[in-house]
């Protein structure tokens, strides 16, 4: 849920905030890009260079900074907000809570919570008495009537020697908070979705094969997006140089189009969604060498069989899922997709032509025709796969949910 998000920390000056080296690390270990922004008095209690170093971002406490050289230049609070997909406040003081529900705004940090656009979650951290004072109160709730999620504190040994309700949620439970709230409304969260994509390999001897030209990008994309949209995701990818790292998606690499079948028939009925993307081959060679092939002969013939039509092998056996599959045509091709849609006991189905420019194998766009089994078609301009692969899974979600 966290990965490629944009986080900007803000940390106040209390005695929690040694704790937020490790939230800095749990959030960038979790593919986030975190930026942090500290309170002049924040620099008491945890170190920026450590900061710096762990988030791989300058660390800001003022408006104003000075270089070696003595150049002036100012830290733009606006940007900073501007950048953030969300803010995390952690540790939360009583101080800045209380500027925070009251709008004072007399440093970096609260100026840059005033300019962000994004949702911005606080972890209050304060002793005893101070967390059940009725300011600090009064500072939770209006700070929540302003739309801001506060991440409740926890119990325990606190710095006055006290024990009770004030300390700062672990890094561990704060991920959690705030990947749980991501989820709760995302419009995939509990399904599960499968995902087959790029090439194939079929066999000729130990070193040839045939094969084409998929890169597997759109699939991968497809992936990405969903599990963004809070899917869980299997994949499972022919051979490509891409990679993957969100949790939430596990990806099953094989080789041959038989490999394919075998994953996805195994994996099909736990799935709520499955989308067909890859580009498997039709045939492969009936006979595989077990030695390298010499060349002896100035002709050679290679016998091929067919292999088995995963999508509709899937189509056949289809309960209450949602399929969706891919048709690469190059003439006649609303026709030919459509005829495929319905042969194939298909939701959907998504044409591109390798006659569009910018379409096709090899290439960072695509442009692509949506067709759901009432044959309506949604036409997409050309645009890149990232964004296919939302347009892809809006048009799902809206069928879903119809």
């Amino acid at each position: 849920m966290l990965n490629g998000k944009n986080i900007l920390l803000g940390i106040t000056g209390g005695i929690a905030a040694y704790k937020t080296t490790f939230l800095v690390r749990l959030l960038v270990k979790a593919g986030a890009q975190v930026k942090v922004v500290l309170s002049s008095s924040a620099a008491d209690f945890v170190s920026p260079l450590t900061l710096a170093t762990l988030s791989k971002n300058a660390v800001v406490s003022s408006f104003v900074h000075e270089d070696e050289e003595g150049s002036v230049s100012w830290n733009n609070h606006v940007e900073l907000g501007l950048w953030a997909d969300l803010m995390i406040i952690a540790p939360a003081t009583a101080n800045t809570l209380s500027k925070m529900a009251t709008g004072n705004c007399d440093n970096l940090l609260l100026a840059t919570y005033l300019s962000a656009k994004c949702p911005v979650f606080f972890a209050p951290a304060m002793d005893l008495d101070m967390y059940k004072h009725p300011s600090s109160k009064d500072s939770f709730e209006k700070l929540q009537s302003y739309g801001n999620i506060m991440i409740p504190a926890a119990s325990g040994e606190l710095a006055s020697g006290l024990h009770g309700e004030g300390r700062m949620a672990e890094p561990e439970d704060i991920i959690d908070f705030i990947t749980n709230h991501l989820r709760k409304d995302l419009p995939l969260q509990g399904k599960s979705l499968m995902i087959t994509a790029g090439p194939t390999y079929e066999a000729i001897d130990p070193v040839r094969f045939i094969g084409n030209h998929s890169s597997g990008q759109m699939g991968f994309e497809l992936a990405k997006k969903a599990a963004s949209l809070g899917a869980e995701v299997v994949l499972i990818s022919g051979p490509t140089h891409l990679t993957i790292s969100n949790t939430a998606i596990k990806r099953i690499p094989v080789v041959s189009a038989e490999e394919m079948y075998k994953a996805s028939t195994a994996h099909f009925d736990a799935m709520d969604i499955v989308i067909c993307a890859a580009a498997v081959a039709d045939y492969r060679p009936k006979t595989v060498a077990d030695q390298k092939i010499k060349k002896k002969t100035e002709d050679f013939t290679i016998a091929l069989i067919k292999n088995k039509d995963i999508l509709q092998s899937l189509g056949e056996k289809k309960k209450n899922q949602f399929l969706v599959g891919f048709a690469l045509e190059t003439e006649n091709e609303i026709e030919n997709a459509k005829g495929k849609l319905k042969r194939k006991n298909l939701d959907a189905i998504i044409l591109n032509s390798l006659n569009d420019p910018g379409a096709g194998f090899g290439k960072p766009t695509n442009k692509i025709s949506f067709i759901d089994k009432n044959l309506e078609i949604k036409a997409f301009s050309l645009k890149t796969k990232a964004e296919v692969a939302s347009d892809i899974l809006n048009e799902i979600v809206s069928r879903l949910h119809a």
